[in-house]
């Protein structure tokens, strides 16, 4: 006896077999993803647009208000990109606010969940980059704990890290191996004190980089407001004030070796 069984959205369906009654067993997996798009937009269900209607009004009161604006499109990818690299200043610009004087920061790139799209920046399009509850925190690492984390980050083929830090790592395809690491011009001294600045997600070691668990000193505010949305919220916010067009680019912090 074969069967199917779908998972709820369409997204995938298992096909089962079974030799006798109650023994089963996984002979294949299927997968397909739906796109919404304005396709489904052609024939509007007038009744269900004036149903939602209140409630949309509410949303985009929430949510539409613009926050900033960036020069150009911005995407999160390794090993380096624009966006990763703002994301990694934002948290050296919101140290400020805790008495921290960071010496680097690293925002992961699993942690940036949406582009940004050229143009004016809204409060949904900073919820939609980090929709998580990750706060941000301080930790202070020795030099051969901060060389291990950039063997982690090159281990992974790249991680956003804020202005000053320059890798140079061989491809992931091939181990993604740390070739060289230098911080503000200067190679890293093993026996030095580093603060770095990321959020709590990898403090507590998570995405490979346990080199950030192992520090001391560590800070770590637990409160909402300390939310990396509202962080970078304010950044734009602040910037707008000042007329500032946010234009980050990709700089050369971490090159891969050819």
């Amino acid at each position: 006896m074969r069967s199917k069984l779908y998972l709820l959205g369409a997204f995938a369906s298992l096909t089962i077999a079974s030799c006798a009654p109650k023994h089963y067993h996984l002979t294949g997996v299927e997968r397909s993803r739906i796109i919404i798009d304005d396709r489904y937009d052609q024939n509007p269900d007038e009744k269900a647009i004036a149903f939602l209607a209140p409630f949309k009004k509410v949303n985009d009161s929430i949510m539409a208000p613009i926050v900033g604006q960036v020069a150009h499109n911005m995407h999160a990818t390794r090993p380096e990109s624009d966006l990763s690299n703002l994301m990694s200043d934002i948290l050296i610009w919101a140290s400020r606010d805790y008495n921290e004087q960071p010496d680097l920061a690293i925002y992961n790139m699993g942690g940036i969940r949406a582009d940004l799209t050229k143009g004016d920046v809204t409060y949904e399009d900073v919820l939609s980059i980090a929709p998580f509850e990750n706060k941000i925190c301080f930790v202070t690492l020795t030099g051969e704990q901060l060389i291990q984390l950039f063997r982690q980050i090159a281990h992974r083929g790249g991680e956003g890290v804020s202005k000053g830090v320059e890798l140079v790592i061989t491809s992931a395809d091939i181990g993604g191996e740390l070739v060289s690491a230098r911080l503000n011009g200067k190679e890293i001294d093993p026996q030095a004190s580093y603060r770095v600045c990321t959020i709590n997600y990898l403090l507590e070691g998570n995405d490979g980089m346990d080199a950030l668990a192992k520090g001391t000193n560590k800070v770590a505010p637990q409160e909402a407001s300390n939310n990396s949305r509202f962080l970078i919220l304010n950044f734009f916010q602040d910037m707008m004030k000042q007329g500032v067009v946010v234009d980050a680019q990709v700089e050369g912090r971490i090159k891969v070796k050819k």
